[in-house]
């Protein structure tokens, strides 16, 4: 389950739960149609909720930042947790995304 909110610096989608291989498909969807919208030019996914991640949560994540590049648009990440940190900088990850530490540090950093 996913929250979109659409503020003048970005949409912002706050996926819940897992983002795994039962639920990437969708969840990728839900991102590439923020990012392809009109109404917008970045899209931040807040990470707060997300309790685990998985490969292929990961593949929708790289798919959709692809996809924001390609249609010049920004994607960031916020609210990332400790454990889910720990997947970004295994992966070195962590180099390729923009993460903030909070949805207020990314509204500073865009005001």
């Amino acid at each position: 389950m996913q929250s979109l909110l659409v503020r003048p610096q970005a949409a912002i989608v706050r996926p819940c739960g897992s983002l795994n291989a039962a639920n990437a498909a969708e969840c990728q969807q839900q991102f590439h149609t923020a990012v392809l919208s009109e109404q917008n030019s970045a899209l931040l996914i807040d990470m707060s909720q997300v309790e685990s991640l998985d490969s292929a949560g990961l593949m929708a994540l790289v798919s959709t930042l692809n996809l924001a590049q390609a249609n010049q648009k920004r994607l960031s990440l916020c609210s990332v947790t400790v454990s889910i940190r720990i997947v970004f900088e295994l992966t070195q990850l962590d180099r390729v995304f923009e993460i903030f530490e909070s949805l207020s540090a990314f509204e500073l950093a865009t005001a």
